[in-house]
């Protein structure tokens, strides 16, 4: 008996460290993207209320987000660069934006609970405009090298890449500008491809570079310039 006590009290003290099923489970749960809806990707939105000749109110949806419980709708003005943020609890924000205008929107999804957020798609749309019947491309997205990027070009040829739109669909071709000054001369111009390759550069070296998109009415948009550095 003397030699059983203790291994019981032992089981005893073992067993009252284990883990405590009727404890609450800690785990929260961190938001997910929402899902845009409208204004619609790459398209013209007609469907803003006019306020002025200017102006007009743009009302934005999307599909809601798991374990969100605030939204964080972002709207940049692709001409100017400013962009508004706004905060809703709602899958749904009313805002004015200028007409004859385009924008890019996403929505972040965030909780009170955790720190964590969750990033939508971005999509660009064109306001309309008063009696526009043309209307000029996106400003082209830069995809490599991006800005500030630092890479590696062991055969002293790069590749620049980039993604163009237009609501209209009449892209007639990209103008690139590339250099180590800022801004860079043209490179090439009216080329179709969205991609340059075998692009001469240089270690310890800093490059700027822009695309200049054009459609077949003359209208011309600008990606701004990006810079990146040749290791």
């Amino acid at each position: 008996m003397k030699k059983v006590l203790p291994f019981i009290i032992i089981l005893y003290l073992v067993s009252g460290c284990g883990k405590d099923d009727s404890r609450p489970d800690d785990t929260t749960e961190v938001p997910t993207a929402a899902t845009l809806i409208f204004p619609y990707e790459n398209s013209l939105c007609n469907e803003g209320t006019d306020i002025s000749d200017t102006q007009s109110t743009v009302h934005f949806e999307w599909e809601a987000g798991e374990y969100t419980d605030e939204y964080e709708l972002n709207v940049k003005n692709l001409n100017t660069g400013s962009v508004s943020v706004n905060q809703t609890t709602a899958t749904g924000y009313s805002f004015v934006l200028d007409r004859a205008t385009p924008y890019a929107w996403f929505v972040v999804s965030t909780s009170l609970s955790v720190s964590d957020t969750a990033h939508s798609e971005t999509w660009k749309f064109y306001n309309a405009g008063k009696a526009i019947e043309s209307y000029a491309p996106f400003p082209a997205d830069i995809v490599t090298p991006a800005m500030a990027e630092t890479l590696s070009a062991p055969t002293g040829m790069i590749t620049l890449d980039w993604t163009g739109g237009d609501v209209d669909g009449d892209i007639a071709g990209y103008d690139v500008y590339f250099g180590t000054v800022s801004p860079p001369g043209i490179m090439v111009s009216d080329i179709t491809e969205s991609m340059l390759s075998d692009v001469s550069v240089a270690p310890n070296t800093i490059y700027f570079w822009r695309v200049i998109t054009k459609d077949s009415q003359g209208n011309t948009s600008d990606s701004g310039i990006y810079q990146f550095k040749i290791q």
